[in-house]
């Protein structure tokens, strides 16, 4: 019985992730923790967070412990030890030695010329660019996802039409085997009937293809490998979504300016360079040290113990260490002007990345603002064509219009759905990629 309830239990978990929808919120925190790009670029963060932390410690005085330990060997040495035994004298030559030292050193940069701290500086805000570079990353991913994801639900709709453009289209055939059966269509209109019923066809394929398609990107930008199931929720857009108020470029420039990684990340390349430049000046400045040190060592050439030894062969000493930069063949002032290039080069680097920016925002606005106008001319459209459309069925059914003008009034009807999809999703999409680069979450 037990055995029973587990495999239910398991079967049921199965079913539920089989039939599991994903919505773009649970897209985007999926994305956020999986993303192999994302990833990436929290490595490289931590990379640089390691450097900072070592640049800390190295201000601090270093100390390191040392030994050496040696065998000798004198294969032609005649003297060596001698001793009296109750009379009797005898020498024994030792030919094999045996040598050890010990030491204990310590260094520590007093002044460098302020290079030590500078360079804290200078990593610390390396570590801070790579995580604006890791919200880049993670900006670039949201987008992606939403487009892909506005598309799916496109495309879902898109099918939804096709299917009752085809359903039409088999009816407008099937009553035009029957006006031929009585005599009141030719065979070359019923032929035109069952063209546009496989026309139909096609396109409903189409649809599905481009479904499945990008489906399968979004799948893959989640990193979700290909034996795992895999569909998107398909939440109702409303018109009131699509009609709602555009808020004003400069509103929405200024606010990305303000929170943009991008924006501050070229920011922090500029102090990068002041910082480099400071660390190059330095290269003009004496370097002041304090060593010490402590150390013995031993031998077995000694009639004495190794204590002894150790005792009496022990050496301190300290030290004192100044560096003055006389010729440097040209170093220092080489790390100064490239350091002032590095200058110049993030200030256009600023100017491009705001430039660059305002395009993004300005291409958003704009295809929120058309779009929208012809979201609403569509409403409009799609109204009219339907009458007309239905009009034309009643008299296509009575015989009093032609094959061709139902096939028109079809073809413009369909037409006229799709622009209004088409413009309705668009003009959601660059309305939230507006909200996003204000600093809001991305939410359809």
């Amino acid at each position: 019985m037990k055995r029973t309830f587990l495999a239910l239990a398991l079967l049921m978990g199965l079913t539920a992730q089989a039939q599991k929808k994903w919505t773009l919120r649970e897209c985007l925190d999926y994305a956020m923790q999986n993303n192999i790009t994302l990833r990436q670029s929290q490595l490289k963060k931590q990379t640089a967070t390691e450097t900072r932390k070592q640049s800390q410690a190295a201000l601090f005085p270093s100390l390191n412990a040392s030994t050496n330990q040696t065998v000798g060997y004198r294969p032609w040495k005649e003297s060596g030890t001698v001793t009296v035994d109750n009379g009797t004298v005898s020498n024994k030559v030792q030919k094999t030695y045996y040598n050890g030292t010990y030491g204990l050193n310590a260094s520590w940069t007093v002044w460098d010329g302020n290079k030590n701290h500078n360079q804290i500086k200078l990593n610390r805000l390396a570590e801070e660019q790579a995580e604006l570079t890791m919200e880049e990353t993670a900006n670039s991913i949201q987008e992606k996802i939403a487009q892909l994801y506005v598309q799916v639900l496109y495309l879902n709709e898109a099918i939804a039409v096709n299917q009752q453009s085809l359903e039409a289209s088999k009816k407008n055939e099937e009553r035009g085997q029957q006006m031929l059966e009585v005599g009141k269509m030719s065979k070359a209109d019923v032929a035109q009937l069952s063209a546009q019923r496989a026309t139909d066809e096609y396109n409903l394929v189409e649809a599905q293809s481009n479904l499945a398609d990008y489906k399968l990107q979004l799948k893959q930008l989640l990193e979700i490998t290909g034996d795992q199931p895999f569909d998107v929720a398909m939440p109702t857009a409303s018109d009131a979504q699509a009609l709602a108020e555009i808020p004003s470029l400069n509103s929405v420039y200024e606010a990305a300016l303000q929170q943009r990684p991008e924006i501050k990340n070229a920011e922090l390349s500029l102090q990068s360079s002041d910082v480099q430049m400071k660390i190059a000046k330095a290269g003009h400045m004496p370097t002041v040290k304090i060593t010490g040190g402590v150390s013995t060592s031993t031998t077995s050439n000694s009639t004495n113990e190794w204590g002894p030894q150790m005792k009496t062969n022990f050496n301190a000493s300290a030290g004192v260490g100044v560096s003055v930069p006389l010729f440097d063949l040209r170093q220092t002032r080489t790390a100064v002007n490239k350091a002032k290039i590095q200058h110049e080069e993030a200030l256009l680097t600023i100017e491009s990345k705001r430039k660059d920016l305002y395009l993004d925002v300005e291409g958003y606005w704009l295809d929120a603002q058309n779009n929208q106008q012809k979201f609403r001319a569509a409403q409009s459209s799609v109204n009219s064509e339907q009458q007309s459309y239905d009009l034309l069925s009643e008299q296509f059914q009575l015989g009093l219009k032609n094959i061709v003008e139902l096939m028109n009034g079809k073809t413009n009807l369909l037409k006229a759905q799709q622009n209004k999809l088409q413009s309705k999703y668009m003009t959601i999409l660059s309305l939230q990629l507006l909200k996003f680069y204000q600093g809001e979450t991305i939410n359809i």
